[in-house]
């Protein structure tokens, strides 16, 4: 009599990670970025491997076969190790992944055609686009004055932040995951090697107000991003936002970068267009997928 046929690289879920096995999570998702050109995992998954949550892993113990992450809100994200593509391991999280929240939405970072495969061969569509600009920093002009009545400083560590969040929850109440930073989320931010306080630029109003703001990061040099630029409700269609957006440019070509990029909504017009005029062309795209709606589990 022989013992049931077990995988070793069936996944299992997990509540939390221990420190090797989320160290483990971050080399595969450093060797798939390295071998696709695009990181695998966005920054709120990778900030939350240390976290407790809802961590799938194909394989007992490092190195990982794949891996994938489930948030609390249904999103999802999947990297499987370049050695071991091309074996169902990635179908295998996916559908795990669907059977623990049916109505999950993939990530696909740079929506890359074998991404696009494993959708297509699970039934899920395209729901939302982000979009990847890029542009060289070498002749990007110095920002303009500010209109009447407002003024340009930087970010002050300890007196800013709440100010700062409740116009980013403003400018982003639309936005699933923008629009959801507070002050525990901007802390661990703030944590990170590449936070730099005089990188974050506040335009106040006449009354001391932040009518807008641009936070900028450099985490990758030689490249340099647009990490968020949110204008007030209260303050649009007064260009706030394309200053804003050239401070930081300027401040980014100063440090000596050579490339600035950012992500933007695909269906966000006003501010495609405002980036389109700063000189940002398209780079890459990810793509989220999901059941259509209404759709049931075959």
């Amino acid at each position: 009599m022989t013992s049931p046929r077990t995988d070793r690289n069936e996944p299992r879920w997990h509540q939390a990670l221990d420190h090797e096995s989320a160290d483990a999570v971050q080399a595969l998702a450093d060797d798939a970025a390295e071998h696709d050109g695009v990181a695998p995992l966005g920054e709120e998954l990778v900030l939350g491997l240390r976290r407790p949550g809802r961590h799938l892993l194909a394989g007992e113990r490092p190195p990982f076969a794949g891996y994938a992450g489930l948030t609390e809100d249904g999103t999802a994200e999947v990297v499987v190790a370049p050695g071991s593509r091309r074996s169902g391991v990635g179908r295998t999280l996916a559908e795990s992944v669907l059977a623990a929240e049916p109505n999950a939405r993939f990530w696909a970072h740079g929506d890359l055609p074998a991404a696009q495969g494993l959708a297509a061969d699970l039934g899920l569509e395209q729901v939302r686009e982000l979009r990847v600009l890029r542009r060289e920093l070498a002749g990007v002009p110095d920002a303009p004055e500010p209109p009447p009545g407002y003024r340009v400083r930087t970010f002050v560590r300890g007196t800013d932040e709440e100010a700062l969040l409740e116009v980013n929850a403003a400018a982003f109440a639309d936005h699933p995951e923008q629009g959801r930073l507070d002050r525990a989320g901007f802390e661990e931010r703030a944590q990170q090697p590449w936070f730099d306080p005089a990188g974050i630029f506040l335009v106040e109003d006449g009354e001391g107000g932040i009518a807008a703001f641009h936070w900028t990061k450099v985490a990758d040099p030689p490249v340099g991003e647009v990490y968020v630029v949110g204008v007030h409700p209260k303050h649009q269609g007064r260009g706030l936002g394309g200053l804003a957006t050239a401070v930081g440019l300027q401040h980014l070509r100063d440090r000596g970068l050579q490339t600035v990029e950012l992500y933007v909504e695909g269906d966000n017009t006003p501010a495609l267009a405002t980036y389109e005029r700063a000189g940002l062309t398209p780079f890459a795209v990810h793509a989220m997928y999901a059941r259509p709606h209404g759709a049931l589990p075959q």
